[in-house]
């Protein structure tokens, strides 16, 4: 079993087909995140909540400084549904 900063790597794998995704996902669920954290700065009035989404754990423990952090946790727990849409090249 190898294991990295982020925790147990076969458990993130398990929710994806290869380590190529894995990055794929993380990187388009951390930048979601960051708008969210960002948001929560401004009035209620000047949100703009189409490009954000909460965070799917528990927000009281998350670092709203690691927005990759959160994303992997995410991913790791099964919160986040991965489906390919099409092969690769070949």
């Amino acid at each position: 079993m190898t294991k990295t900063v982020f925790g147990d790597l076969e458990a993130l794998l398990d929710h994806t087909d290869s380590k190529f995704s894995l990055v794929n996902i993380a990187t388009k669920r951390a930048r979601q995140l960051n708008n969210w954290i960002r948001t929560q700065d401004l009035p209620a009035t000047e949100r703009r909540e189409f490009f954000t989404a909460e965070p799917l754990v528990e927000k009281e423990s998350i670092n709203r400084n690691k927005p990759i952090s959160i994303a992997l946790d995410e991913i790791a727990s099964g919160k986040i549904q991965y489906h390919r849409t099409r092969e690769g090249i070949k």
